[in-house]
């Protein structure tokens, strides 16, 4: 297998997550693929996937699957891991519904990063709805930390991993930690896993430019 990868992607960790969990992480071969958001789309990329977007899994037979969701359930039913995605079914929504939540807030960290990186060009009301959504989807997983614990680890749980990482990767000093200690407390639990652990996202440099000023985007300590 082939997998058009990033070592700054927080979606083609998910999929290295799976990959570790699986045992699969020397079954793929990795090509770094530079996509970005405000720029004309990779050619290398585009022929695997007309959207543009990494991560790609070019299976054994040819097949070209995208995006993070789909490649993780394939990589899941491949390796025969129903454990990370089990068939009950309210096991199995409960991990669905969480991939829907940290994947959806990765996408608002990206954006939101992407906005904020137009200085004052930035829309206000643009910046204001990113941080509302943030700090509403941190504070769903801090009352689903308990549930979370709770639940065997499986696709749900390395989302929200992702996301979190995200957070820290992109906006460490928010405080977020002092002000949602149940979510923290089964962060750095789960952080400890060895397919998480050794997944950390790296900066290469070859993404957008942050904020001009260097200013971080939200604390906790502003509003709580």
């Amino acid at each position: 297998m082939k997998l058009h990868w990033s070592p700054r992607s927080p979606f083609v960790r998910k999929v290295n997550i799976v990959l570790a969990e699986c045992g699969l992480t020397d079954a793929v071969e990795r090509m770094r693929s530079v996509a970005v958001f405000a720029a004309p789309p990779n050619p290398d990329i585009l022929r695997d996937n007309p959207l543009g977007k990494i991560p790609v899994l070019i299976t054994d037979d040819g097949r070209k699957l995208f995006d993070s969701r789909v490649i993780c359930e394939y990589l899941i039913g491949l390796a025969g891991r129903d454990d990370l995605l089990p068939t009950d079914p309210e096991t199995r929504f409960r991990h669905l519904r969480w991939q829907a939540l940290g994947d959806g807030l990765t996408d608002i960290l990206l954006l939101w990063r992407i906005e904020r990186a137009r200085g004052d060009h930035a829309d206000p009301v643009i910046l204001g709805a990113f941080e509302t959504k943030v700090r509403a989807s941190l504070d769903q997983l801090e009352a689903e930390s308990a549930e979370l614990a709770d639940t065997p680890f499986g696709l749900g749980h390395i989302a929200v991993v992702c996301a979190i990482g995200q957070l820290d990767f992109r906006y460490a000093d928010c405080g977020w930690r002092a002000a949602l200690p149940n979510l923290a407390r089964w962060h750095a639990g789960v952080a400890e896993r060895p397919s998480v652990a050794a997944t950390a996202i790296v900066d290469d440099g070859a993404g957008p430019p942050g904020p001009a000023d260097g200013s971080p985007a939200f604390t906790y300590e502003a509003q709580r």
